[in-house]
């Protein structure tokens, strides 16, 4: 839906900023593969982000090394920003991943631009922070990314684990994730996709 432009009388820079409030609204139209654990549908990037930035905030003792944790919530606040132009690509899915890097580089071009040049530049380098997963912030926040979704499938008892790519080895690569920020962690998700497995919910490995 087309929106009508700020009124008159609004500085440039609070135009801009505002312009980018009202577009990144779109993340909560793109919907992920996860199922939500309370109710019968799929979350959306927002609900994700969301809840990426609650588990950052509650579980940041677990992290493996010191954080920053305003800085964290700040990372996983913008993570998914860009797929409002790039769409989500489930991880079980194969033909959804092919070209995510080059989707998910052109919508964050696109969209970041669209602030003040200085906030522009900040927020990029936050996304990129994330992407690269260098910094400690963003390990932690890479882990809780796997991690939520893998606490979702447990409590539907499958999720995205009933999809055809999923299988013991793909969720156990995902799993590998969440270690690297938090040992902890890891070892908490572990349980989970060993109680799935138990139950059926995970494919075993192919032969």
């Amino acid at each position: 839906m087309d929106r009508s432009p700020l009124p008159p009388g609004i500085d440039e820079r609070l135009a801009a900023q505002l312009g980018f409030i009202a577009e990144v609204d779109k993340l909560k139209t793109i919907l992920r593969a996860s199922p939500l654990a309370a109710a019968d549908r799929r979350e959306n990037d927002a609900e994700h982000s969301w809840h990426l930035a609650l588990m950052v905030m509650l579980l940041a003792e677990y992290a493996n090394e010191p954080i920053d944790v305003g800085h964290a919530m700040r990372l996983v606040v913008i993570h998914d920003l860009v797929e409002i132009y790039a769409g989500d690509s489930p991880v079980f899915d194969p033909a959804a991943v092919v070209g995510q890097q080059e989707r998910e580089e052109a919508a964050a071009d696109r969209l970041f631009t669209l602030l003040p040049d200085d906030q522009a530049r900040w927020i990029r380098a936050l996304w990129d922070e994330f992407e690269a997963g260098q910094t400690p912030e963003a390990r932690f926040c890479k882990a809780m990314d796997r991690l939520e979704p893998m606490l979702l499938n447990w409590v539907n008892r499958g999720g995205t684990w009933q999809m055809p790519g999923a299988n013991e080895t793909t969720v156990r690569a995902r799993e590998a994730g969440v270690v690297a920020g938090s040992t902890v962690l890891g070892g908490a998700t572990d349980a989970l996709v060993t109680h799935g497995l138990a139950n059926g919910w995970i494919r075993p490995a192919p032969e």
